[in-house]
This record gives structure tokens, sequence and C-alpha cells, in this order.
């Protein structure tokens, strides 16, 4: 595998952060507040990571009623959902270790941007990152290809150089976006997606310790696209 990447794309949930947490008990509340069917715990993690409003409509709401309970899920995951959470161990030394290498690093989640940027401010690594993109506040833009088109304009206007970008993400929505973007993905092992959403991806990072080795060089031997 190549290694000459020139900026790195991050996913946040079930890549940064161990979110589910605090994303499936608000999910619980909204759907319970709305008089909903509530899916089991485990059936709930599968929520987590995908653009939000995508969730509603697999759980059967409509159009009026996903509004709704964007509206009510915002609402408790800024007040109680969003510190119901904590970086996976490993990351945040991971993440240092190729800020200090110069290597440009952006976030692109489907997660609203403001409160991505005051997830990683909380946890102190906002100044890690060159530019933090997420949805938009009215979810236009929350499609993972979409979020990480805006990413690349933004690193673009601020001068990064976009010749080898590589997107590390733990759902195949991260990989189908990049692909989308004709980026590479490196797929992460320690998130909430299942082995087989790794197909299309280029390598997989079994712990966090990996990433510097696998986005700076010596790669390991490990794909998910065979």
């Amino acid at each position: 595998m190549d290694t000459g990447w020139s900026c790195v794309l991050f996913d946040l949930d079930g890549t940064i952060a161990d979110s589910a947490a605090g994303i499936t008990s608000t999910l619980s509340h909204t759907l319970e507040a709305m008089g909903k069917p509530v899916p089991t715990p485990s059936q709930l993690v599968e929520f987590v990571g995908p653009p939000i409003m995508d969730g509603f409509a697999a759980l059967g709401l409509n159009e009026e009623e996903s509004h709704r309970a964007l509206a009510l899920y915002r609402r408790r995951y800024h007040d109680r959902g969003a510190f119901d959470s904590s970086v996976f161990p490993g990351i945040r030394e991971a993440l240092h270790t190729l800020h200090d290498a110069r290597l440009p690093l952006a976030l692109a989640t489907s997660k609203p941007e403001l409160q991505a940027r005051r997830m990683l401010e909380h946890y102190g690594l906002a100044d890690l990152f060159t530019f933090i993109g997420g949805a938009s506040e009215d979810e236009v833009r929350s499609e993972k290809a979409d979020v990480i088109a805006y990413v690349l304009d933004n690193l673009r206007a601020l001068g990064v150089d976009l010749s080898r970008p590589v997107m590390v993400g733990d759902r195949f929505h991260d990989v189908e976006g990049a692909t989308a973007n004709h980026v590479p993905t490196i797929f992460v092992d320690w998130g909430y997606g299942s082995e087989i959403e790794s197909t299309g991806s280029i390598a997989i990072a079994d712990d966090p310790e990996d990433l510097p080795a696998l986005l700076l060089g010596e790669a390991l031997p490990a794909t998910g696209s065979d």
C-alpha cells in the first residue's frame, strides 16, 4: 500500500470516539417520546455512524415524523448524550503522532458540524485538525459522500495538498462516500461496522496504534478488498 498520503480525513463516531452509549440512549429516548417502538440495544448500534435522518427512515418514520424526531434527538443529545462518550484508547496518541509529523488532518462526519467541533474541543483534540467538517444543521449535507466533498473543498481553499488524500473510518458509508470522491479508505476494526463493511477499503487497522504506521510508512499487510 502506498503510504505517501498528503492529508487524512477521519470519521468521528466509531473511529475517534466511542460514542455509541450517548447516541443509542438518545435515540431510544426520542422514539419513546414519539410513541414509537424502540429496537433492542444491539439493533440501535446499527444507527451509530450513518446520517440520523437515514436512521429515522429505516425505523419507519415519515418525513414529518423524522423532522420532529430530529428536533427531539438534537436537544437531548446536546444536553446529555454528546459527552456520554470517550476517545478510544490509543487514538489520542495516534492523532498527536500524525499531527507532529505535519500530516494535515481533517474531520469528515455525518454528525452536525457544530456538535462535532464541540466534542473534539471537549476531548482536547480540536487543535490537531486543519478543518472540522460535518453535516449541515438542516441535514441537507449529511450523506458521507457530500460531507467528504465539502471537507475536500475546504481543505483545497486552505491550501492543503489533496494529491493523495485518504479516509479513515469504521462503516461502509465511509468507504462508499470516500470512493465517490476518488479517495481510498483505511477501515478501523475497533468501531461499529462489521467485517463485511470493510469491503472496498485498502487496508484494515486492528488497533489505533496501527494508524501511524499505515499513514506515515511501514504499512501493515492487511486489506479489506480481497
